[in-house]
């Protein structure tokens, strides 16, 4: 037995995935009743450290303790019976079954006898755990709804089911809105004051250094710095990640709209039930509209709305050149509207299929031959550029987009439509998961459209970034449209918060 004050301590860590090599020689501890950061740029191993801890990947060499005891887990059950539990970046609830049974997973013995589930049992623990933890009770029966922030709420309660001593968060806090957020917050700190601990992965360094006792940074998959955050800034973990200076001015200088005259597209009485009452606005070149609220107030239900991918009940949304409708995906795309949902796994992306298939996709009549076959040189070409232009960290255009990092998927699934000419590019949550240069990257690539006269509407949990992004912003609640709000001195997230609550 080693002795150690550690809840975990983990020595020498390896992890390769062919050539890639993932985590270098990691040294890591983590005390009791410790909050942890680890940071670092997309693809600097994060994530991987994160999965072989949760027993989720074994590891190449090195060693792990927990509670001064050898730990090497061969699944994630392995794990949780060490009192480990994860919520991952990417989703992991099956939409299929139950929310109850999603929280029990693997674990369901307990409520099974002679093969039949005890289901009033099994409702009756997943309540429990989301009381206790104060997590919205979900009724008898009820389904994952698919919303990225219900489910990561369910992936939550899963984790918090195994009653941890240590609590892994990857990338959470960018999928909850403000009101959840809080309550993740509070969760942390009772945590704290039992003695318990977390180790969470953002991108938001602010919130790193307001949430965090002490932060882990990774560069290339090596350990760069481990930092007290009461005696850090927020220049210095920058610094740090990237080994070089890096503005923290990411956002629109400017302080009052700028947009131009002529109308785009126009919404008037939007209504889908249970989720968008009476929505209307006029969306003007060169434009960025910011939808914001607290969960359930349906902004990520307006970008589909707009793009035809939900049916409307009442209302429309149509161009303002000539009236058409936009009652489809079809129409929007050959009428140059784009769309980037904040769900990219499931809405967004071909996993299973490679960078060139995934970033040429919407570009597909302009990769064609003159006999109408799709190019295979065109097809690279345009790949490749946007591989380089977007610095993607992959082996190459025909990489499965699943090998990649969180922060390169969104990459990829943002580039592919700015390889478009565009009017109309709807955003929902495009910096999550990103690091903090891809973010500021991305921001550049919306003020350049802006300037290029392309409408955007920007659908985010950040206050942050509609306020540092938009032009106006709609505040909604209960799915109604309650505010509405010029870029100017009442543009202040103590403002914006006052609306939403």
């Amino acid at each position: 037995m080693t002795e150690t004050k550690n809840l975990l301590e983990i020595r020498g860590l390896y992890k390769s995935f062919g050539s890639t090599k993932a985590n270098i020689n990691v040294d890591f501890t983590l005390r009791p009743g410790e909050i942890k950061g680890l940071i670092g740029e997309n693809g600097s191993g994060k994530s991987t450290l994160l999965s072989q801890i949760a027993g989720i990947y074994g590891h190449d060499a090195g060693e792990m303790f927990v509670k001064g005891e050898p730990y090497d887990p061969a699944s994630p059950l392995d794990a949780n019976r060490a009192g480990i539990a994860m919520v991952m970046q990417e989703l992991g609830v099956i939409e299929k079954l139950p929310i109850a049974i999603n929280m029990y997973l693997g674990r369901l013995d307990r409520f099974t006898t002679a093969g039949v589930i005890d289901r009033k049992l099994l409702r009756k623990e997943a309540n429990a755990v989301l009381e206790k933890w104060d997590l919205p009770l979900f009724g008898k029966n009820a389904m994952p709804s698919g919303a990225i922030e219900h489910n990561k709420i369910i992936e939550l309660a899963r984790a918090l089911s195994v009653e941890p001593d240590i609590l892994l968060l990857d990338e959470i806090t960018q999928s909850l809105s403000h009101n959840n957020r809080d309550k993740l917050y509070n969760i942390m700190n009772k945590f704290k004051a039992l003695g318990k601990s977390v180790i969470v992965i953002t991108h938001d360094i602010d919130e790193m250094i307001a949430i965090a006792d002490s932060i882990t940074v990774l560069r290339d998959g090596e350990v760069v710095g481990d930092v007290v955050t009461a005696e850090t800034t927020a220049e210095k973990i920058r610094y740090m990640m990237v080994g070089r200076e890096i503005s923290g001015d990411y956002y629109r200088a400017d302080t009052a709209p700028d947009f131009r005259d002529e109308v785009v597209l126009k919404a008037e009485g939007m209504t889908l039930p249970g989720e968008i009452e009476d929505l209307s606005f006029e969306l003007h070149k060169g434009e960025i509209l910011g939808f914001c609220g607290l969960s359930d107030s349906g902004i990520h239900s307006v970008g589909k709305a707009i793009y035809g991918l939900s049916k409307l009940k009442a209302g429309t949304v149509h161009l303002a050149a000539d009236g058409t409708r936009i009652r489809n995906g079809a129409t929007a795309l050959k009428r140059k509207m784009a769309y980037v949902p904040k769900d990219r796994d499931n809405e967004a992306l071909m996993l299973h299929a490679r960078i060139v298939d995934n970033a040429t996709l919407p570009s597909l009549s302009i990769v064609k031959s003159f006999l109408d076959f799709l190019s295979p040189r065109k097809l690279k070409k345009l790949s490749n550029e946007m591989i380089d232009k977007l610095t993607v960290k992959t082996t190459g255009y025909a990489q499965n987009i699943d090998a990649l990092s969180g922060g390169n998927k969104q990459k990829v699934n943002l580039g592919r439509w700015l390889a478009k000419d565009l009017d109309v590019l709807i955003l929902d949550c495009p910096t999550r998961g990103v690091d903090v240069g891809v973010k500021a990257y991305i921001y550049q690539l919306m003020k350049d459209a802006k300037a290029q006269g392309i409408a955007m509407v920007l659908i985010s949990d950040e206050l942050t970034e509609v306020i540092g992004m938009a032009d106006r912003l709609i505040v909604m609640k209960d799915g109604r449209p309650v505010r509405n709000i010029e870029r100017g001195d009442s543009f202040t997230e103590h403002s914006v918060i006052e609306v939403m609550i």
